[in-house]
């Protein structure tokens, strides 16, 4: 006899609507700062107000546009043929260093752009140890030689692939490996050596996800607003914050804002547009591992040689240069005002992570338990949050709040939102809540449904079975989204330099001030513990990776 089908309880039907309503209402928390922007794009203006980003777009408006992309053209290039090249040579050949490298390439990941930033222009600039070397080696004057300048359109766009390019070398190296063995092996018989078979074969295959990796390089390029300004080189981030602070135009700022919004939705786009309806299938099993290819001689140590440059550029040399850095500086203070550093961003770090991992498994519960098309609309606005840049999400939360706090102010409430613990975290949320979400969704989607089943013909509501039958499964993937959530913010700059509270330091925006007052010896110490909380993370997920290859 067969049993009956197990029919949901009105108590469980209950707690479906309660986290369909809760995750709506997160969506909207999200969706706010993002429409707090596109509001003031075609918003009624003042003449003032007008007559400012007038002289926005017929001045520096332009050069804004024009730096933004040639630095992403750069790291698009760059970058892509750094990852691409990297990732096919460490899955398709065996070469000396092959299994160090399958996860040191990850290390950059560690290193945020503005760090680098501050790293090299003292390892490069006309006072520094390179240019000083060769004037004391040659005896030349200032006048003699010539020497790239890192403080430039071009030096932005080298420094963010140096950086970046992990995206596309982790995309990519899993596309390779996801391949099937026989699909090499025919281009093989058919005559094809391997760099013919690479461009027939295996890079089709990988285009996808080397489009996405690329995509996500280009998004944080876009996002950046440390580096650029170091470098004094004018883009969209930069023109936010001088709208903001220089001309007090908030409407300007939201206006620019939204115009690096749409550049980057724009990306996006394009980014599924370039697929169009082409599909790359690998077709035939799996389960024989494709083994790699020894290479031997000049050819395998080309190959170290290749995948060396970008672990030293991008992580290994600015780590030297920021040690080199803190032996150097005699001001170099381990006291109460770094400790206080350390501490604001530990504590907003620890709480955005906490709150962002409960709000990721109650989104990530609440699909897999309600499968509405609503509930998966809420989960895709939340998941928008990572493509926007830090300084759209600042100014379209400051837009909402400030209207609110000046309706609190004259009703005798008082300012009690603007410039607050609370916007900040509320900002981190909305930046950094789609990272946790893919983590945590990615966990629970591999907890089998018979489980579900069980749980409830034995009674548990849906708040039990979470606790007693997924939370035991969860753990590891939890501990991974609130781990990066972590390190995002501790790392976030630009939304925290507009959002902070007045006097309040996080190491990041330290670092950044006490770089840009050129104290590059001092900004050291904070720039290295960034780097220090960075590099735990990153390493597990390198070696992970790594391990999980074999």
């Amino acid at each position: 006899m067969r049993n009956p089908p197990l029919r949901p309880c009105h108590l469980c039907k209950g707690s479906s609507q309660v986290l369909l309503v809760a995750s709506l209402a997160v969506a909207i928390l999200v969706g706010v700062p993002i429409l707090g922007v596109l509001s003031n794009l075609l918003a009624g203006q003042s003449a003032e107000t007008s007559s400012t980003f007038a002289h926005l777009a017929s001045t520096v408006l332009p050069e804004y546009v024009f730096n933004s992309l040639a630095i992403a053209a750069i790291v698009a290039v760059l970058a892509g043929a750094g990852g691409v090249g990297c990732a096919w040579l460490v899955a398709v050949f065996d070469f000396p260093g092959k299994r160090l490298f399958e996860w040191a390439l990850v290390l950059p990941l560690a290193m945020p752009a503005y760090v680098v930033a501050y790293a090299y222009t003292d390892f490069l600039q006309y006072s520094g140890p390179v240019q000083s070397a060769l004037r004391a080696s040659f005896g030349w004057q200032a006048s003699d030689y010539w020497f790239p300048q890192i403080r430039s359109v071009g030096g932005a766009g080298i420094l963010f692939a140096m950086v970046l390019y992990p995206y596309v070398y982790l995309l990519a190296r899993n596309a390779f490996l996801e391949r099937s063995p026989r699909m090499w092996d025919a281009a093989r018989t058919l005559g094809m050596g391997p760099w013919h078979a690479f461009v027939k074969v295996s890079l089709p295959l990988a285009r996808p996800a080397a489009v996405a990796g690329i995509a996500l390089a280009l998004m944080e390029t876009l996002a950046d607003y440390g580096a650029v300004a170091y470098f004094g080189v004018p883009t969209l981030t930069t023109g936010i914050y001088k709208s903001w602070y220089t001309f007090s135009d908030r409407t300007a700022a939201a206006q620019l804002a939204a115009v690096l919004l749409i550049a980057v939705t724009v990306l996006m786009l394009l980014e599924q547009k370039s697929r169009g309806r082409a599909r790359y299938y690998a077709v035939g099993s799996r389960t024989k591992m494709q083994l790699p290819m020894p290479l031997r001689g000049l050819r395998g140590w080309g190959s170290t040689l290749f995948c060396l440059v970008p672990v030293l550029l991008g992580f290994v040399i600015p780590l030297a240069i920021l040690l080199r850095l803190i032996l150097r500086e005699e001001s170099v203070v381990f006291g109460t005002r770094y400790l206080e550093w350390l501490k604001n961003s530990v504590l907003l770090a620890g709480v955005t992570a906490f709150i962002a991992v409960l709000i990721c498994i109650l989104l990530a519960y609440a699909a897999r338990v309600t499968k509405s098309q609503l509930q998966a609309a809420c989960n895709r606005v939340v998941s928008m949050g990572y493509a926007v840049p830090g300084a759209v999400i600042a100014v379209g939360i400051l837009i909402p709040l400030s209207r609110l706090d000046t309706w609190s102010a004259d009703r005798g409430f008082g300012v009690v939102l603007t410039g607050s613990v609370a916007a900040l975290v509320y900002a981190y949320l909305v930046r950094f809540l789609a990272v946790s979400y893919q983590s945590v969704q990615a966990g629970l989607v591999k907890i089998t449904p018979s489980m579900d089943a069980s749980a409830r013909i034995l009674g548990h509501g849906l708040g039990a079975m979470l606790l007693r039958v997924h939370a035991p499964l969860l753990w590891r993937s939890v501990l991974t989204a609130g781990l990066l959530v972590f390190v995002d913010v501790v790392k976030e700059l630009p939304a925290t330099l507009t959002v902070r509270p007045f006097n309040f330091d996080t190491l990041a925006v330290i670092t950044h001030q006490l770089a840009s007052d050129e104290r590059l010896g001092e900004a050291a110490l904070p720039a290295f513990t960034i780097v220090m909380i960075a590099f735990i993370p990153v390493i597990v997920l390198a070696r992970a990776i790594a391990k999980g290859s074999k």
